[in-house]
């Protein structure tokens, strides 16, 4: 039996498109460019052949301020805009009460994950957080889902990965580990063998 449960955030717990979309546009604002459409931000949030600083701030990487703003603005808004997809809490609970670790693997800056994650009432239920500033090089590849495996000791074969994108997929193969992809989130990539409902995701969870 797996021992060791690790989610994607957007798009896999957390429905945070308006969030993401509006605090990518209050960077872009700060930058002095012009807003980005919506289908456009999140059509591109999970491609992992594209250099996203570039794509969405117009620069060859991130920068501090990019940071700044970006958690600025979900500080000031996540009430309003965060929420959890219908069944994550429940769904926590029963993994908890079956005695699994719980993880958080995320692109997302430390602080607006914490923030996030102490919000929607759900931080204490993982073991390990782990976001793309702690490493140096986000998902797809796999640091992140090795500093969790490390963190926890816990063998690749005894985890699983959720995610709702291409690049998780990515990250998970990179690293070992099963993967179950879920399509309730704002990812267009599609896949097949995708679970659509909390209960599919639970069965397909104690399936391994």
């Amino acid at each position: 039996m797996k021992k060791l449960i690790i989610f994607d955030m957007d798009g896999t717990l957390v429905d945070s498109s308006i969030t993401l979309v509006n605090a990518i546009n209050h960077v872009r604002d700060n930058l002095s460019l012009e807003p980005m459409r919506q289908e456009d931000i999140l059509s591109k949030l999970n491609d992992h052949t594209i250099n996203s600083a570039q794509y969405f701030y117009e620069a060859d990487s991130f920068k501090a301020d990019h940071e700044i703003w970006f958690s600025e603005y979900y500080k000031d808004n996540h009430k309003q805009e965060l929420r959890l997809y219908d069944g994550i809490k429940e769904l926590l609970d029963e993994l908890k009460e079956k005695g699994f670790k719980l993880a958080v693997a995320t692109n997302a800056y430390k602080i607006s994950t914490k923030q996030s994650l102490i919000y929607l009432d759900i931080i204490d239920y993982f073991d390990a957080v782990v976001c793309g500033d702690e490493v140096s090089r986000a998902k797809p590849y796999p640091e992140m889902l090795h500093k969790i495996l490390d963190e926890l000791n816990i063998e690749p074969n005894k985890a699983i990965f959720i995610g709702d994108g291409e690049r998780d997929e990515e990250a998970s193969k990179n690293a070992n580990i099963d993967y179950i992809m879920v399509h309730w989130g704002f990812s267009n990539y599609k896949d097949e063998d995708a679970v659509h409902s909390i209960n599919q995701l639970k069965e397909r969870i104690l399936e391994f």
